[in-house]
């Protein structure tokens, strides 16, 4: 269980699911969800893409650092809320992210990027329910996001992701999000995309 996540109401993680009809019918929904997500970053369509983000949503992306054998668990990511981070955001942070974008006049963002993400390996690792009765699902997935910006700037960030989503209504609402870039030294410019 990651300790982004409250251990006491959200979805178990890395224990095996059995994997049923109902499991891949839920992964199958899930996919399409997180393709659906990519193509609206990609077309950068963020009032959409906001829409899907729960209000209480937590977004966080770890720093990576090199340490030696046997000390990886502990040392080798930053800690939620303890350590310095990519990103510790939430709903509100993103939304203003995005608006700045929207404006034409963001200084990293102008000429826009060109993205491309591809998004694979997505394994459910957990469904619970919540304290008010909301299905809760845990889903880990690994990323390759292309970005072109200018003329020659290219960049690949390639990662693993642990999402929490939680379905509100008949809608699917990202609720966790941790983002594991794995590189100690970031290689872009910036980091003005979404994950």
């Amino acid at each position: 269980m990651t300790e982004l996540v409250n251990e006491s109401e959200a979805p178990q993680q890395d224990v095996r699911i059995t994997r049923d009809a109902k499991y891949y019918e839920l992964k199958r929904e899930l996919e399409e969800h997180l393709y659906d997500e990519a193509e609206m970053l990609d077309q950068r369509r963020f009032n959409e893409w906001l829409d899907t983000l729960s209000d209480d949503l937590v977004y966080f992306m770890p720093m990576t650092y090199n340490v030696k054998f046997g000390e990886h668990a502990a040392r080798e990511k930053t800690s939620f809320e303890k350590d310095m981070s990519w990103f510790n955001e939430g709903k509100w942070t993103l939304t203003k992210r995005a608006e700045q974008i929207l404006t034409g006049v963001h200084w990293a963002e102008e000429p826009l990027s060109r993205l491309c993400r591809l998004v694979t390996n997505v394994q459910i690792t957990g469904i619970s329910t919540n304290s008010v009765g909301q299905q809760e699902v845990a889903v880990r997935s690994r990323f390759v996001t292309y970005q072109n910006r200018c003329e020659y700037e290219e960049y690949y960030f390639t990662g693993k992701r642990n999402d929490v989503y939680r379905r509100e209504g008949d809608a699917w609402k990202l609720v966790r999000r941790e983002i594991d870039l794995g590189q100690t030294v970031l290689l872009a410019k910036n980091l003005t995309m979404f994950f």
